[in-house]
């Protein structure tokens, strides 16, 4: 499984490279990373050409604190969803809590957990099975923790320790200056720990007004467990198909992901967007024609069809005969009183083929 993370991780990369004195652009052709990917707006990348990138990337400029370079100016904005949503949370246990549960949102690979005993918390951060951070990545993700806590808290803010599994740089100024003097290396987990009570602080940024509304937005990026992306999809497609904007890139913007990982998901359900998009069509249209409230003109615009011939056209070869049809033939076989079995047109069993454009 390839795993994606927001491209949003490289917010800084380039300024940073130039910066040292070193053209980004052969680095990341190098690594696997398309530069356009940089000014496509918030896309995805594969987490392990990212990986790769930053290693790369430190020993070409011979910075072992590459990552913690790039991670120094990120917050709860650089998140993207998860950050907006976490930081309308009333309490830093809730905000912190809120990013380390969806924090897949922004790095599928990321695993991050809090556990709390002794007045003492730890957030451990770990990597999805099959999965190896770098230890320029490991890096990111654990500083990009403090950088969160130290905007809940305070910018002096520092954790009683941080820890990581990875041995020490030859040099550790960077680490302190970002990371707080007490750091661990060699240990037996990457992550930090913290005081207990310091998690029980309000958050300074959450505005109780706004909370609802940061709540069902994450609603609507992270459903019931029980509900699929195929589900997800219909629902979206059913309300968008009269209206302009039915289309893949629409549908996976709304679900908080970009079009190729929409395709992704729908792939893992031997789904399509265009068959998705087909199948609620025939649903729709099997319900509407057999009602008489609408014209067929309606119907097919309501299907998101520009014109009744196309929705003929259509229908006829999904149903092999016309919307008239089909609709006289189930009228001429509703069943009288009493009786329980009906018959279904022929031809309303035929195998769907995508009409919509991807």
């Amino acid at each position: 499984m390839q795993y994606l993370v927001r491209n949003a991780v490289l917010n800084g990369y380039v300024d940073l490279m130039l910066t040292l004195g070193r053209d980004p652009l052969p680095v990341m052709r190098s690594a696997g990373v398309d530069p356009a990917a940089l000014g496509s707006g918030d896309g995805w990348l594969p987490v392990d050409s990212v990986s790769r990138l930053f290693e790369l990337s430190a020993a070409e400029t011979r910075c072992e604190d590459f990552g913690l370079r790039l991670a120094a100016a990120r917050g709860m904005s650089n998140l993207g969803p998860v950050g907006l949503i976490a930081r309308e949370e009333p309490d830093v246990r809730s905000a912190l809590g809120m990013v380390l549960r969806h924090v897949n949102l922004h790095n599928e690979a990321l695993r991050a957990r809090l556990v709390e005993a002794n007045g003492l918390a730890t957030v451990q951060v770990d990597t999805a099975p099959g999965v190896t951070f770098g230890r320029q990545g490991i890096e990111i993700a654990v500083a990009s923790v403090c950088r969160i806590l130290r905007e809940l808290l305070h910018d002096d803010w520092e954790p009683l320790t941080v820890c990581f599994v990875h041995d020490a740089p030859a040099v550790l100024g960077t680490h302190h200056r970002i990371l707080g003097s007490r750091i661990q290396f060699g240990h037996t987990l990457n992550g930090i720990v913290v005081y207990a009570r310091d998690l029980d602080a309000d958050n300074a940024m959450s505005d109780p007004l706004l909370r609802p509304y940061t709540r069902q937005y994450l609603e609507a990026l992270v459903p019931p467990e029980d509900t699929t992306t195929v589900d997800r999809v219909r629902t979206l497609v059913e309300s968008l198909l009269a209206t302009e904007r039915c289309s893949a890139a629409y549908v996976a913007r709304s679900l908080g992901m970009d079009r190729r990982t929409l395709h992704r998901h729908l792939a893992r359900s031997d789904a399509t967007f265009s068959s998705l998009v087909d199948s609620v069509r025939i649903d729709l249209a099997q319900r509407y024609v057999a009602r008489h409230d609408r014209s067929l003109t309606d119907i097919a615009g309501e299907l998101g069809f520009s014109a009744l011939s196309s929705f003929s056209r259509w229908f006829k070869d999904r149903f092999g005969c016309s919307p008239k049809a089909w609709k006289a033939a189930q009228d001429s076989t509703s069943p009288a009183v009493g009786t329980t079995t009906r018959r279904r047109p022929e031809g309303s069993l035929r195998p769907v083929t995508p009409s919509a454009p991807e």
